[in-house]
């Protein structure tokens, strides 16, 4: 993956970059093989602080069907269905976007909110309670007592400073190690290990801050790091997860990102 960080084009926003993200996958195999149907998300959403600008896929082998839909988030997903076996299939994504850079999570949140615990909003909880809801076995209540132990004993604890500390507790106490194989650890394991790759901290981030009553969600994006390839190209490549928590209107979702190492996330 590069993330080419661009000039500001004719008619760009004021405080806005340009970047320009192209994601390749590839697979290979010795001899043809028949293809399922695929699930393709690829398109960033727009937001406040971000606007997609272009959005192409080019498939190889060609597919006998691309259709768009809308999951249940929300999110742009691309269905393909392939007519004929093949010995290759590549996916090859790109995206030219206007960013807004954020140095940090700004935890600005209700009066109420500003201290844990807290409720949320009635209207809110419909939507909010299975994200608030652990989604992982933790039968002896570890993970739960991992999280608790970061709330001030008999007294309130600041939200913001409480959502940073469990943050940090996970990057300096916990090993990054790359790992290739599918799918995410369960956080249990994670907490035995203390190893585990970027989605494997952010799951743990989660699960434990939904302990705390917390709504959480899994978010998934791209490392920017503007000095690593020197000046040509400004741009760390690498995929990366981040765990999402939200606070009381006008907070809003924020993002906080556990992962021990700065620079790669898998």
């Amino acid at each position: 993956m590069r993330l080419p960080r661009l000039p500001p084009a004719p008619g760009a926003r004021p405080g806005m970059t340009l970047f320009n993200v192209r994601h390749l996958t590839e697979y290979r195999y010795a001899k043809p093989v028949r293809f399922g149907e695929h699930r393709l998300m690829f398109r960033p959403r727009d937001s406040h602080d971000q606007r997609l600008l272009e959005a192409t896929l080019a498939v190889d082998p060609e597919p006998a069907e691309l259709r768009w839909i809308h999951d249940v988030f929300g999110n742009c997903v691309a269905l393909l269905r392939f007519g004929q076996p093949a010995t290759r299939l590549s996916f090859d994504t790109r995206i030219r976007l206007e960013h807004t850079p954020q140095h940090g999570p700004a935890f600005r949140t209700d009066t109420a909110a500003l201290t844990y615990p807290f409720a949320y909003d009635a209207e809110d909880l419909p939507d909010l309670l299975r994200t608030m809801a652990p989604h992982h076995p933790d039968p002896g209540g570890e993970v739960a007592r991992w999280a608790r132990q970061f709330i001030r004993p008999g007294r309130p604890s600041e939200t913001g400073h409480l959502l940073m500390t469990l943050c940090y507790a996970i990057r300096e106490s916990f090993s990054y190690a790359r790992r290739t194989e599918p799918g995410t650890q369960p956080p249990l394991q994670t907490l035995h290990l203390r190893r585990g790759t970027c989605r494997d901290f952010a799951l743990l981030m989660m699960e434990a801050v939904r302990h705390l009553g917390f709504a959480a969600r899994f978010v998934t994006g791209y490392v920017y790091v503007p000095d690593r390839d020197g000046s040509a190209t400004l741009g760390g490549g690498s995929t990366h997860a981040l765990c999402r928590s939200t606070c009381p209107a006008p907070g809003g979702w924020s993002s906080t990102r556990p992962t021990a190492s700065s620079a790669t996330g898998t």
